[in-house]
């Protein structure tokens, strides 16, 4: 079992000083729109490695008035004691420790296992392949916590390549040593997420016919097709400085770089109707991705290889039936990883019965129901 047993706020958003104690049961936020229920799920997102669910700046986090930085306090299984903080309203990196010493995000990603689902990404499948990537590397982080590093790395090269091309005028020997950095980390994304895809698509498999629709995925993508044929690391990465390499002139002539794990696609089909997921119904979207998020959760939980995650499903009920919200509920109960969930009303979550804990929040309080 994985589960949050405590967490404090200072001067985190809306909330000024707050303390939860928990018991490690799914937890229930409830309250009105604006209340600071969502932030209470970004406070949680802060103890992973990124930005957190909202992708906000740091001080963008800041309580309005505070006089300094924000502080997040939690302890996991009534052991483990987790500090972030940002001291001043710069933008400064997050300070970390864990059990009192320094630590580091990477240190949070071994510990904290992530995963969630915003209103922002309903919209998923009918968006572009960017949507669908980052959606999939989130996933992909939670299973394979380096999987953050390799993408900073391959972005920044990326950065200094399109610098590069951007000048009309490619010096080979410079090129050569930037795509070299660029196929190193583009390799270790591809094959991080050939992993975790199959991954993936073996617990969508396992799971019983239900409220949630099976979904079958694939990526599209030169080097990740590669990848889950089982290439090695170096012809992947042969492959991508090939394609560096043969793209230049294109490539200048587009002013960015148009090959790589960048233009990666997640394709996912609903197999219920065989059609793409774009295609489907916002209600079979919504339980899609509900089923795609559960099916991660199981994967984790069954792989043994890290902390189970914890979910944190943001207004993921309001919209779902009471058949799917019992569907959905009874999942979350039976976990080993705790579920937060947001709602407006308590009703949302009678379901759950004593199997979850409720917390009402109100502006800048939240009080945790006897």
């Amino acid at each position: 079992m994985t589960a949050l047993t405590r967490l404090a706020l200072t001067d985190f958003r809306n909330f000024e000083s707050l303390v939860l104690k928990l018991d490690g049961r799914p937890v229930c936020l409830y309250g009105a729109n604006g209340a600071g229920k969502t932030n209470l799920l970004e406070a949680v997102s802060q103890l992973g490695p990124g930005r957190g669910l909202r992708g906000a700046q740091l001080g963008e986090m800041t309580r309005h008035g505070a006089a300094g930085g924000w502080t997040i306090a939690a302890t996991l299984d009534d052991e483990q004691k987790i500090g972030i903080a940002l001291e001043g309203n710069g933008p400064s990196k997050r300070g970390v420790r864990i059990d009192g010493a320094p630590g580091t995000p990477g240190d949070l990603a071994e510990r904290v296992r992530l995963i969630w689902l915003t209103p922002a990404m309903d919209g998923v499948f009918r968006g572009g392949a960017s949507d669908r990537r980052r959606f999939f590397d989130r996933l992909v982080m939670a299973h394979q916590p380096s999987h953050g590093t390799a993408s900073s790395r391959y972005e920044k090269a990326l950065a200094e390549r399109n610098a590069l091309i951007e000048r009309g005028h490619v010096d080979p020997a410079w090129a050569d040593a930037i795509e070299a950095r660029l196929a190193e980390a583009g390799a270790e994304l591809a094959v991080n997420r050939a992993l975790v895809l199959a991954e993936l698509q073996a617990a969508i498999d396992a799971r019983p016919e239900g409220h949630f629709p099976k979904a079958d995925l694939a990526l599209e993508g030169d080097v990740e097709v590669a990848a889950a044929k089982g290439e090695d690391f170096r012809t992947l990465f042969d492959m991508l400085v090939e394609a560096y390499r043969s793209g230049r002139r294109r490539d200048i002539a587009a002013g960015r770089t148009l090959s790589g794990p960048h233009r990666s696609d997640l394709a996912v089909i609903h197999r219920p109707t065989g059609a793409p997921a774009g295609e489907a119904s916002t209600g079979q979207q919504k339980a899609l991705l509900i089923g795609l998020i559960l099916a991660s959760a199981e994967a984790l939980c069954a792989s043994g290889g890290g902390p189970a995650p914890l979910l944190l499903l943001d207004e993921a009920a309001a919209h779902l039936d009471p058949d799917r919200r019992k569907a959905l509920f009874d999942e979350l109960a039976a976990m080993r990883g705790q579920a937060w969930l947001t709602g407006t009303d308590a009703y949302l979550f009678e379901t759950f019965g004593t199997a979850a804990q409720r917390v009402r929040v109100e502006s800048s309080s939240a009080a945790l129901e006897p």
